[in-house]
């Protein structure tokens, strides 16, 4: 059935400062023929600053994650140069693993793979470079592994998702 849209729903763990990497990548994803429903968290500039001066509790942050990586099928972790630092991120890979989603990680212009986040290491069904085919392959199931330039490597463990 060409033509058709194929709807995906996404938690696109990221750092904050990347959230325009968010919105490109649901834009290249819809802009051919995949319907991309993302649940992740992207915090208005005033709520933010909540978080940032810690005016919101880590327990409410964890209940709010929890549901939001629950209603998604796969999990796609943006690599961007300072990912693997957030603590949050690698906590967010974590739950999603702990819940049997997919997860795959995503490299951003200036990734590295110095900057694969610890549980991405751990826990990943696929890596792949900033390309449509690659990321919905890898959204589908497929187990790439692959180098910010799209080049083969080795996979960082056997696969645990059960899709």
């Amino acid at each position: 059935m060409s033509g058709e849209t194929k709807r995906r729903h996404l938690f696109i763990s990221h750092f904050h400062q990347d959230d325009g990497e968010v919105t490109k990548l649901t834009k290249l994803l819809n802009g051919h023929g995949f319907d991309i429903r993302n649940s992740s968290i992207r915090a208005k500039p005033e709520n933010q600053k909540r978080l940032d001066e810690k005016k919101v509790s880590d327990e409410t942050i964890k209940r709010l994650l929890k549901i939001k990586i629950s209603w998604a099928g796969t999990v796609v972790v943006l690599i961007g140069k300072d990912t693997h630092t957030r603590p949050w991120v690698n906590w967010e890979i974590k739950k999603a693993h702990e819940q049997g989603k997919r997860i795959v990680g995503v490299y951003v212009q200036g990734g590295s793979e110095a900057d694969i986040p610890e549980n991405l290491t751990n826990y990943g069904d696929a890596i792949v470079k900033w390309n449509t085919n690659s990321i919905m392959a890898a959204i589908d199931g497929e187990n790439n592994f692959e180098k910010p330039d799209g080049s083969p490597r080795e996979p960082l463990k056997a696969p645990t998702s059960t899709c």
